[in-house]
């Protein structure tokens, strides 16, 4: 069982990384409404479960692709509880089979470790080399939980937000898969 604090409203005190200063301050600048906990590291969507309780919402799913050459890049967004299949993805972009990511490439280009990939990772020059791709499921939500860029925070944000606000605020215009 993971601790998570109580809800928040407000910006952490202290930072851990620069992608997560970077992320209180653009959802501070687009005045994007949030939920904030703080928990013991979190790796797996397991772990989510206490998160997903506290926050009334369920977590989504972020992983770090990338085609066999490493050359190119696929941060895919979908639900919690999605099993991920790597053909089906491939065949709904039209790409050749994709991997995991190594914690190395993710450190580099999103600048977060195993367990902590984000979309706000969108707000750094090194991910711009990596395709948005979200789950047209993922879309319809009303909330989006994800990763501030830590494994020991998290947020609760509406959806709608996060595609009409931040999405245009780092001008990337994700693919939108149905798999």
């Amino acid at each position: 069982m993971v601790l998570v604090s109580e809800a928040y409203t407000t910006i952490p005190t202290t930072f851990s990384t620069v992608l997560q200063e970077q992320v209180y301050q653009v959802l501070q600048e687009l005045e994007m409404d949030f939920q904030r906990v703080e928990t013991e590291e979190v790796i797996t969507m397991e772990d989510c479960q206490q998160i997903n309780e506290r926050l009334e919402m369920d977590m989504v799913k972020t992983l770090f692709l990338c085609n066999r050459q490493k050359t190119n890049f696929y941060l895919f967004i979908t639900c919690g509880d999605k099993p991920f299949k790597s053909k089906e993805f491939s065949q709904a972009l039209e790409i050749a089979r994709v991997s995991f990511a190594s914690a190395e490439q993710m450190d580099l280009m999103l600048g977060t470790k195993i367990g902590a990939a984000t979309i706000f990772s969108a707000l750094l020059n090194e991910a711009e080399k990596v395709q948005l791709v979200l789950d047209k499921e993922v879309c319809e939500q009303e909330y989006y939980g994800c990763s501030d860029g830590t494994t020991t925070g998290y947020l609760k944000l509406k959806t709608a937000d996060v595609l009409q606000k931040f999405l245009p605020y780092v001008k990337r215009q994700p693919k939108i898969i149905d798999v």
